[in-house]
């Protein structure tokens, strides 16, 4: 990958340091960073970064936030959200043990923020397992985000010792599943990397839990070793084998929309361009019955107090 340049990236660099907003694409090192800021799409990181989790994969820094939020997290969020012009935006976060309700509620309150600030917004929110508890991601889905992912990021066998202890294979698929039953006009996405050591029928045991879950999106990529302290790649997955699981994935399995490649991440170009189109299709058909019993956007207050 080419270094990032261009006037797009370092308009972008010096608004989220102005801001003091943090992105994922920073803090996690991501290969892709100068190809999405040089064309405007940056994935945003809330409640800090620092995670108080220890998945060894993952460059982001590990601590104990000690309960510190930003309130003013929304607020920065929505100005930069309307000084961009976007109509598409990914908003991720740390995993917050430290707080009572995993930061569901401030996570909520930063994608409604943005909603509101730019109308026809399509709101992408790559979210934490909240430790299974289904009342805090209710509290999340209330923020009115269009597309919710969670990543399983590896096979069953290899969970731990690639993430945390703390997440669990079958917790990331029974919260892909609930999103499901308490909105099911929204979107749901996960992820796998590769070259971790699984085997093949590892992976495709993998996707199909997704699929049965109800995961509609699927990204594959090659997992790369962030520094020398992190899991070392086992194994570099062929352009043809990343084709050759795509293939699986939506014509065997029938996930609507599955971009795989090494570069590929959970927050993808491609991926949000075919999400977009769909969150518009489904938007035009949604019917009445289908969200009576949901909490919308609109009765999301953006004021109401977090629990952290």
């Amino acid at each position: 990958m080419r270094p990032p340049t261009g006037e797009r990236y370092f308009e972008l660099k010096q608004i989220t340091k102005s801001l003091e907003l943090a992105t994922v694409c920073e803090e996690a090192r991501c290969p892709n960073i100068g190809e999405c800021w040089a064309g405007g799409t940056a994935t945003f990181m809330v409640m800090g970064d620092t995670c108080t989790r220890g998945c060894r994969f993952c460059a982001v820094k590990t601590g104990n936030p000690n309960g510190w939020l930003d309130a003013e997290e929304p607020e920065k969020l929505a100005t930069i959200v309307a000084a961009a012009k976007w109509d598409y935006i990914v908003l991720t976060s740390v995993d917050r043990d430290d707080l009572p309700d995993g930061g569901a509620a401030h996570f909520a309150r930063c994608i409604a923020a943005v909603k509101s600030a730019r109308p026809g917004l399509i709101v992408e929110a790559l979210i934490p397992d909240f430790q299974g508890n289904p009342e805090h991601l209710k509290t999340l889905i209330a923020g009115g985000a269009d597309v919710l992912a969670q990543n399983i990021e590896t096979v069953e066998r290899l969970t731990h010792p690639v993430r945390d202890r703390r997440a669990g294979y079958q917790q990331t698929l029974t919260l892909l599943q609930r999103i499901k039953e308490f909105a099911p006009h929204v979107i749901t996405k996960s992820s796998i990397m590769l070259g971790l050591g699984e085997q093949d029928d590892e992976v495709l045991q993998c996707m199909t839990d997704l699929q049965r879950h109800g995961v509609e999106l699927l990204t594959l990529g090659q997992y790369l070793q962030p520094t020398a302290k992190h899991l070392r790649v086992e194994r570099f997955i062929t352009p043809d084998e990343f084709n050759h699981w795509q293939g699986i994935a939506e014509k065997d399995l029938g996930f609507l929309y599955c971009a795989s490649g090494p570069l590929v991440r959970s927050s993808y170009r491609a991926g949000e361009f075919f999400a977009k189109n769909l969150v518009r299709e489904r938007s035009h058909g949604l019917k009445k019955h289908e969200t009576a019993n949901l909490t919308t956007r609109s009765d999301y207050d953006p004021g109401e107090t977090c629990n952290g």
